[in-house]
């Protein structure tokens, strides 16, 4: 039997029709309709790989906005129209003629460029594109998601290789983003059908344990909702209560992070307890939340420091709840959230939640924020995409200045990310910090809640490996900035024979797209085997002391005694002005072995150095040991 394709287009656009006319003005109504006769028009001959008519593409997307996101009329229209300058003959200025100048700038953003035009690559100009229009307006994002979650869910048509490639944009780009923009239940659809896509058997494999994971708790679970609901109730205060499984994607990434199988996984599940707060005020919200809390501890016993508040401290998305730990009568612990109606709804649309002119300024201002540094950027670089994604990161932090004020940063940021995120300065000079009173390094990695306070020092800069430890876009910047400025060495250091200034050297010249040359020592195996192969490449070079420490390993030799050892760190560190980058000790029935590793400029000054421990009463040997490593 033939499908009636004209019914299904007229039911599934009547469908965004419907949803329109409950909250637009009958002259939006009359544009809507509009826009979705010139989309059908323009389509007309037009199929999705499905055979199905091209038209039921936007209107789906259209429908995502209308119903899922409740985006306004000029967003719907663009919905319709999103394809219809880059797969027709309409022109951007036929949709400003018909439509006006916001609907056609929203379908220009989502247009794809020629390819001739391409500054990087297809998909990285698209990502730019989207990212650049957030300086205007975030509609156009949010038309993007709807076009990229229909896609999505229509992507089996597809060919595997295209499968993988659609899916690919989706984890790295699109879900983040929804994430970001605190669209939670867009961020785990998403995310789920990437997942599935890319790496169907694990989809496969894990939605059937959790099929049985359900089946297998169904009883306990029903109970233990069942007596919340009831204890709620007998306290007048009446709330949903549902078993929220988490999806195959979230279980999968936290089997990858903690190096645990499924069924050793902690927290499959989570059981959600959401009131009506009645239109209340934020405060009163959190008072109910608190009540709800201590109602449910006073009935079930609490895992020790397992509150988390998030009303308080909201994560960067928006997301606001409280989770506890709750003991129920089967015996297994049990996380627990407790929200309203109103935080739930956030939780879901984000950043379109609150149809307030000013709360969506206020959400594309910190959107532009942190992205201002970014899209700032020019020229074709392909890491632009890599450094905006850190910006996108799923979970996020919030720590403390020693006055309170709050800084989000990604899960496992460090001291240098905190630093860089208050002043650019305070990063750049960043000695050590305080966490919660107690002293760490700059490279310690941060927790939730931590009050971090950093200590300075002019003499401090960026080191080599910092950016090893950086997490945040700002942070990496600021440290390739740093490192770019500092003067670049007209040669490098053989990694094995780890010359230093002021000792006998050669330098073998390379060959290649980047010739350099390397300074060996001259007794090096590899320059002498090198000299012999390639004599013309061999080259004098000037090997003079500068700034750059090298490090070295110093093994001291001595008779025990009282003081010896201050007597070796007073040397080093008073006498000589130098710093000791570790020291340890051993003794053996009188018999002390140091080994002390330190930075210095030319073999003259380690020699100075050896010099001067030698002459400390007891010490009989001082020698430097080859574990020094390669230069990092």
């Amino acid at each position: 039997m033939e499908t009636d394709y004209n019914a299904i287009i007229d039911e599934r656009a009547g469908r965004v029709f419907e949803a329109m006319a409950r909250r637009v003005s009958a002259e939006d109504m009359v544009r809507i309709r509009s826009a979705f006769e010139l989309a059908r028009e323009a389509h007309a001959s037009q199929k999705r790989k499905t055979g199905e008519p091209y038209i039921l593409h936007p209107i789906a997307v259209a429908n995502i906005a209308a119903e899922e996101l409740m985006l306004e009329p000029n967003a719907v229209i663009a919905c319709f129209l999103h394809d219809v300058v880059e797969d027709t003959d309409y022109t951007i200025e036929d949709i400003r003629r018909m439509f006006g100048e916001d609907v056609a700038f929203l379908v220009k953003v989502v247009t794809k460029k020629p390819t001739k035009d391409y500054e990087m690559s297809k998909q990285l100009d698209n990502y730019r594109q989207l990212l650049d229009s957030m300086q205007y307006d975030m509609r156009a994002i949010l038309v993007k998601l709807a076009d990229r979650l229909h896609n999505m869910r229509t992507l089996e048509s597809m060919k595997p290789e295209k499968q993988m490639k659609i899916a690919g944009e989706t984890d790295y780009f699109y879900a983040p983003l929804a994430n970001r923009l605190g669209l939670y239940n867009i961020k785990t659809e998403l995310e789920n059908l990437s997942f599935r896509y890319r790496c169907p058997a694990e989809f496969e494999e894990i939605s059937d344990l959790i099929a049985r994971h359900v089946e297998h708790n169904r009883s306990n679970l029903e109970t233990f909702r069942c007596q919340i609901e009831q204890t709620l109730a007998e306290a007048g205060i009446k709330a949903r209560v549902y078993v929220d499984f988490r999806r195959p994607f979230s279980l999968w990434r936290k089997m990858k992070k903690y190096g645990d199988d499924f069924n050793h996984l902690k927290y499959r599940h989570f059981v959600e307890v959401v009131f009506d707060g009645g239109g209340c005020s934020p405060l009163l919200e959190k008072e109910m939340a608190m009540r709800i809390y201590c109602i449910l501890t006073d009935r079930f016993k609490e895992k020790h420091c397992s509150m988390s508040n998030y009303i308080d401290s909201p994560k960067e998305n928006g997301y606001q709840s409280i989770h506890v730990k709750l003991l129920p009568d089967f015996g297994r612990w049990q996380e627990v959230h407790i929200s309203s109606e109103s935080m739930t709804r956030q939780s879901q649309l984000g950043c379109v939640a609150d149809r307030k002119e000013e709360n969506l300024r206020r959400w594309i201002e910190k959107f532009r924020k942190v992205l201002r540094d970014t899209i700032g950027r020019s020229g074709g670089d392909a890491s632009y995409m890599e450094d905006i994604i850190t910006t996108f990161y799923n979970d996020d932090i919030q720590v403390f200045t020693p006055k309170g004020e709050k800084v989000i940063l990604p899960q496992n940021s460090t001291v240098i990310d905190f630093a860089y995120e208050v002043h650019t300065a305070l990063g750049d000079h960043a000695k050590y910090a305080r966490i919660n009173g107690r002293l760490d390094p700059v490279t310690t990695p941060l927790r939730r809640g931590d009050v971090v306070e950093i200590f300075t020092d002019p003499a401090i800069h960026p080191e080599p490996d910092w950016e090893r430890f950086a997490h945040t876009y700002k942070a990496k910047k600021a440290i390739r900035r740093y490192r770019e400025q500092l003067p670049t060495a007209p040669y490098r250091r053989c990694p094995r024979c780890r010359p230093m200034p002021g000792e006998e050297v050669i330098g073998i010249r390379s060959h290649g797209a980047h010739p350099d040359v390397t300074v060996h020592k001259r007794d090096c195996r590899e320059a002498i085997s090198m000299a012999s192969s390639f004599g013309d490449d061999v080259v004098s070079v000037a090997f003079l002391p500068d700034a750059t420490l090298y490090p070295v390993t110093l093994q001291v030799r001595a008779v025990d005694r009282h003081h010896l050892l201050i007597d070796l760190a007073d040397c080093i560190t008073n006498t000589l002005n130098l710093c000791m980058e570790s020291f340890n000790t051993r003794t053996e029935r009188n018999i002390v072995v140091c080994r002390i590793r330190l930075g210095v400029h030319s073999s003259a000054e380690l020699k100075t150095i050896i010099n001067h421990i030698a002459a400390i009463e007891g010490v009989d040997e001082v020698k430097r040991i080859d574990d020094d490593g390669p230069d990092k």
